[in-house]
C-alpha cells in the first residue's frame, strides 16, 4: 500500500505555501548567555529538557494515543506501506512495553480520547482510501474492545478531546464534496450517543487540540497551507473564541497539557519542513514561549501526559523514515 492521498497532496500544497509565506527551516529555541557566567551559552532550566526512552515496538506513523492509569496505549497508525490495528501500551515506571489486543478496525489519523478508564479510538482512514465514522472502545481490564455508536461525520485528520466525561470530535478531511470540515460533534459514553456542537470558525485538519480548565483549544492544522490559527470552545455555552496564534505554522503536531499549559510538539510545515521546535501555551496570558527542540524531528507522532510528562510517541522524518523512536519532555 503507498502513502494515502493526503500525504501527497500535502507534499504539493505544503511546498506551494512555504514558498509564499517564507516559512523557514525546523527552528531551535535561541540560546541565550548564563546570568552568572560571561561568554557561556546554553539552554535555560526554563525550557525543559528531553531524554530518550525504549523504543516502541512497531514503527509507525498518522497513529493516536491515550494514556491510563500511567500506561500510555498507541493505537493505530500506518508505516508507508500497510495500516495498523496494532496496539501497544507504554509503562513509563518500568520503560517498557507490552503488546495489547488489536483494535478490529485497522486506520489511520484517528482521533482518540479517554473517559473513566476507557480508550475512545474515532473516526479515521482505513482500507480502500476510505475515511470512517467508525468509534470503538477500548477497556484496559479486560483487553477488549467494543464498537460504539458511529460519529455522525465520517472524517479523518481529526482531533479528539474529553470534557466532563464527553468526547469532542474537532474538524478534519472530508465531507462529501471532498472539504475539509470545521464539524464539532460531541459523543457522550453514558448514553452512547452524539450531538452536534457549535463548528469551529478556521476548518481545518490534522489539528491538535487540548483542553485547559474545562475550555478546549483547536491548534495549527491545515487547510490548503499550514495554520497557526489557535481558538477556544466554551461547552458551557457553546461558542469560540480567538487566541493568540502559534508562532509557527504546521499540521500534524502532537498536543499535551501539563499543570495548564499546553505545549505543542513537532509537526510539519511542508514534507521537506519537519519540526522538532516545540512552543507552550499559557491560556491566562493568551501568549506562547519556546521551549527545548525534541531530539528527534517528526510529524504524524502520537503524544501522552504521564506524571508531568509529556511523551512523544512515533512518528515520520525525511531522513530517518517512518519512527518507533520515543522521547520525553520534563517542562521543570
Amino acid at each position: 500500500m503507498s502513502r494515502p492521498f493526503f500525504i501527497v497532496c500535502t507534499i504539493i500544497v505544503f511546498t506551494i505555501a512555504a514558498g509564499a509565506t517564507g516559512c523557514s527551516s525546523a527552528s531551535n529555541p535561541t540560546l541565550v548567555p548564563h546570568s552568572s557566567v560571561a561568554g557561556i551559552r546554553e539552554i535555560p532550566q526554563s525550557l525543559g529538557h528531553w531524554t530518550t526512552k525504549a523504543p516502541m515496538p512497531t514503527a509507525r506513523y498518522y497513529l493516536a494515543g491515550g494514556v491510563i492509569n500511567g500506561l500510555l496505549y498507541a493505537v493505530g497508525g500506518y508505516d508507508s506501506i500497510s495500516l495498523f490495528n496494532t496496539v501497544e501500551a507504554y509503562d513509563a515506571a518500568t520503560n517498557t512495553w507490552t503488546t495489547k489486543a488489536p483494535m478490529p478496525t485497522a486506520r489511520l489519523s484517528l482521533g482518540t480520547g479517554v473517559v473513566n478508564g476507557i480508550l475512545y479510538a474515532v473516526g479515521g482512514w482505513t482500507a480502500g482510501s476510505i475515511f470512517v465514522n467508525t468509534v470503538e472502545a477500548y477497556d484496559p481490564a479486560t483487553n477488549s474492545w467494543t464498537t460504539k455508536a458511529p460519529m455522525p461525520t465520517a472524517r479523518y485528520g481529526l482531533s479528539v478531546s474529553v470534557i466532563n466525561g464527553k468526547l469532542y470530535a474537532v474538524g478534519g478531511c472530508c465531507d462529501s464534496n471532498k472539504n475539509i470540515v470545521n464539524i464539532v460533534e460531541a459523543y457522550d459514553p453514558a448514553t452512547d450517543t452524539w450531538t452536534t456542537k457549535a463548528p469551529m470558525p478556521t476548518a481545518r485538519y490534522l489539528l491538535g487540540t487540548g483542553v485547559v480548565n474545562g475550555i478546549l483549544y483547536g491548534v495549527g492544522g491545515w487547510n490548503y497551507g499550514p495554520l497557526n490559527a489557535v481558538e477556544a470552545y466554551d461547552p458551557s455555552t457553546n461558542t469560540w473564541t480567538t487566541k493568540a496564534p502559534m508562532p509557527e505554522r504546521r499540521a500534524d503536531f502532537a498536543v499535551g497539557v501539563i499543570n495548564n499549559i499546553l505545549y505543542a510538539v513537532g509537526g510539519q510545515a511542508n514534507f521537506i519542513w519537519v519540526r522538532k521546535s516545540v512552543y507552550a501555551y499559557d491560556p491566562a496570558t493568551n501568549a506562547w514561549t519556546a521551549k527545548a527542540t525534541m531530539p528527534t524531528p517528526r510529524f504524524g507522532l502520537a503524544g501522552g501526559v504521564i506524571n508531568g510528562k509529556f511523551y512523544a510517541v512515533g512518528g515520520f522524518n525525511n531522513d530517518d523514515g517512518v519512527l518507533n523512536t520515543v522521547e520525553a519532555f520534563n517542562p521543570r
